[in-house]
């Protein structure tokens, strides 16, 4: 019944569209960020085509005022997910003006509070709909140009699409416009409120790029943003076709839902990304900077009619990033990334059957095998044609809704390659073509070496050692001697020692972090190899080693925790959240016990940001340090409206809750939370009764 009602609509809208044309809006907001409330006048102007009787827009649970066509009070029907206008339209040139108000449950999310001091509120339109925070379009193929003006705070920044066209206060608080000059689907609406600072750098054509901070992360904004004009200038000379938005911004999120998110002119993305020079080795944001920036093209310029054909979008974004990537770490790095998702896709295909041209693909079928369509497309027909057609793709269809067809269409124009093969072969079959693209990898020499070794997987350690030292000696990429070093994992440490030994003095981070990893048993007579690990510049190895060392040694425990005791790590502080559980866990090391605990749990609280909370909640759980204010934190988590952390904290109340005592304890803090955290938990204490 429901995927009747969804064609049923998308019929409906498909029939509104070839009699009205909506050409733009003015929305005039006040957030109330207290009550978590929308409300505003909005002002649509568009044409009727051909006469009509019925107009829909999109609105989730909403009220409606003064709603008015061309300045003439109109009947409405407001039915909780559409505002319908009935009226005779004929056709011309009309006005439609209304006032409404919205508690969005979606879309809009209000991170922390403005009581704190660390309020945050963004939204996110693709996959929640904007319609839950401003009546719009879910049909991505009716796009619109945006005008948005929003009152707000005054001691906060307000970041929307497009440019600032005015700005003026207002006692205690501004109005902000911002303005497009060009049409967009509604889902690439957007809203970030915060407070924020800002650092602006001017692309080779004269595009603002608008770099958004917060004052207390200053310290992080050269490696955060690191590579940024390179990569835009880059995809600019690259794609060939001009960036069509006049200004783009890029505004770190916290407890952001995904990675990042396009929205033209404005993306947004997780503050997990907000790194130092360090952190940058581990968890750099130049993958997501080009990712989202292709967007702006692919995705934002021309966008998929539907999700059939999302890879149109997905994997042009995910290949581009990876050519801008090539442009800043050189072929061997683009060659490994290829070889990875190949190796992704090879074992998806033995379980997953939907294939790319299908609504219901993976992620990884429309981002990786997108990725690699493309990859295998440009080679077969020539960069200089595949550019081409690229271009003509962009040009004929900007501001419009594209399909697969649209994009085969330019290629027919520069070649006689067989797109009907290609299409079944990488489009429209769910294996994956491991020879077709082993060939295009065995262009690569670290890809050659990298198979050498893949191939010497069960020989027996003597028979392939000497090849091994010959790897690791060699200035092959560093994934190859990664792949060595994880070949050993299962043999004895005597057999293995030489080679590790060597593995460690390479002095690449990636290949000693490998050997931290397969080392969780540490004999004596490499402790002193394995402790030079606590220097390497990466949080993640440091993490990895602190803890094996502190595990391995008991004698030396002091020593490690010494040297540690200030280390903060990421911005979810894992070392220091790892530091705090190691001394709680270590007798008569610290006195202050009471103090250390106070502060694991504090980091499990919501004055910090989900990822932090959920670091300090796995340790507390596994080194048993269970109290209600942690019970209350894990609760809380579900609420979270980042799946990842609201998914950890019901899978951890799960595990608990069948320790008998557990559920007491947690029966006994019910009557303390907020009423979304007892429906929750509740709901989770009954399950399976």
């Amino acid at each position: 019944m429901k995927y009747l009602f969804l064609l049923i609509s998308t019929i409906t809208f498909a029939q509104q569209t070839k009699s009205v044309d909506f050409k733009s809006v003015l929305g005039q907001i006040t957030i109330n960020a207290k009550e978590q409330l929308v409300s505003g006048a909005v002002n649509y102007f568009f044409d009727v085509l051909k006469p009509i009787d019925t107009i829909k827009i999109d609105a989730q649970n909403m009220t409606f005022l003064d709603v008015k066509i061309n300045d003439k009070v109109v009947n409405f029907i407001n039915t909780g997910k559409q505002l319908q206008l009935i009226f005779p339209f004929q056709k011309g040139k009309n006005i439609l003006s209304f006032e409404y108000t919205a508690k969005p449950k979606k879309t809009m999310y209000f991170i922390g509070s403005e009581s704190t001091n660390n309020l945050q509120i963004w939204t996110q339109g693709q996959g929640k709909y904007t319609s839950n925070w401003f009546p719009s379009f879910d049909d991505v193929n009716e796009k619109v140009t945006f005008r948005l003006g929003v009152t707000f705070d005054a001691n906060y920044q307000v970041i929307s699409n497009g440019i600032l066209a005015e700005k003026y206060r207002n006692n205690s608080t501004n109005y902000w416009e911002y303005r497009m000059q060009k049409p967009m689907s509604s889902y690439l609406l957007m809203l970030a409120i915060g407070k924020f600072d800002k650092k602006i750098e001017v692309s080779k054509s004269g595009i603002p790029l608008e770099m958004f901070y917060e004052p207390n992360t200053l310290d992080k904004f050269e490696p955060t943003y690191r590579y940024s004009k390179q990569i835009f200038d880059f995809l600019e000379k690259e794609i060939g076709v001009k960036y069509s938005w006049k200004i783009y911004k890029q505004i770190p999120a916290r407890d952001f839902l995904y990675a990042g998110m396009e929205n033209t002119s404005a993306t947004l993305f997780s503050s997990r990304y907000v790194v130092d020079s360090t952190g940058f080795e581990d968890r750099n944001y130049t993958n997501v900077n080009a990712h989202e920036l292709a967007h702006q093209w692919f995705g934002d310029l021309v966008t998929a009619e539907s999700s059939k054909h999302h890879w149109l979008q997905e994997g042009f974004a995910t290949y581009y990033a990876l050519l801008a990537e090539k442009e800043i770490y050189g072929e061997d790095y683009f060659y490994s990334k290829l070889y990875e998702y190949a190796q992704q896709l090879k074992q998806a295909s033995k379980t997953d059957s939907i294939l790319v041209l299908n609504e219901k693909a993976s992620s990884l079928s429309f981002y990786q095998k997108g990725a690699w369509a493309l990859h295998v497309l440009r080679e077969g027909i020539g960069e200089k044609s595949f550019k081409k057609a690229v271009r003509s793709y962009l040009k004929k269809h900007s501001f419009q809704s594209v399909n697969t067809q649209d994009f085969f269409d330019k290629i027919k124009k520069v070649s006689n390659y067989d797109l009907d093969n290609f299409s079944k072969v990488w489009l429209e079959s769910s294996s994956f073509n491991s020879q077709i693209a082993n060939d295009l990898l065995y262009k690569n020499k670290s890809i050659r070496v990298f198979f050498e070794i893949d191939k010497l997987r069960n020989i027996p350690l003597p028979e392939k050692e000497e090849f091994f030292v010959k790897t690791l000696q060699s200035d092959v990429y560093f994934s190859a001697k990664e792949a060595v070093v994880y070949q050993l994992i299962n043999e004895k440490f005597d057999d293995k020692k030489e080679l590790l030994i060597l593995a460690l003095e390479t002095n690449n981070l990636q290949v000693r972090q490998a050997v931290a990893s397969i080392l969780t048993t540490i004999p004596e007579k490499f402790r002193i190899q394995y402790e030079g690990l606590l220097d390497d510049q990466s949080y993640q190895t440091q993490e990895i080693a602190l803890y094996n060392l502190w595990n391995n040694f008991p004698e030396h425990r002091f020593q490690y925790l010494d040297k540690s005791k200030n280390w903060i790590g990421f911005n979810d502080f894992n070392l220091r959240t790892l530091w705090l559980s190691l001394t709680l866990s270590t007798a008569e090391y610290s006195a202050n016990k009471e103090i250390l605990i106070n502060e694991l749990i504090e980091y499990s609280s919501p004055n910090f940001e989900a990822i932090t909370r959920q670091n300090a909640l796995e340790k507390l759980i596994a080194f048993h340090r269970i109290t209600d204010t942690v019970l209350k934190n894990l609760v809380d988590a579900t609420t979270s409206p980042m799946w990842q952390f609201s998914k950890f904290g019901r899978e951890n109340i799960r595990t608990l809750i069948k320790n008998q005592e557990m559920r007491v304890s947690f029966k006994r803090i019910l009557p303390d939370l907020e009423e979304n955290e007892q429906f929750q938990l509740n709901r989770l204490l009954n399950e399976n009764q």
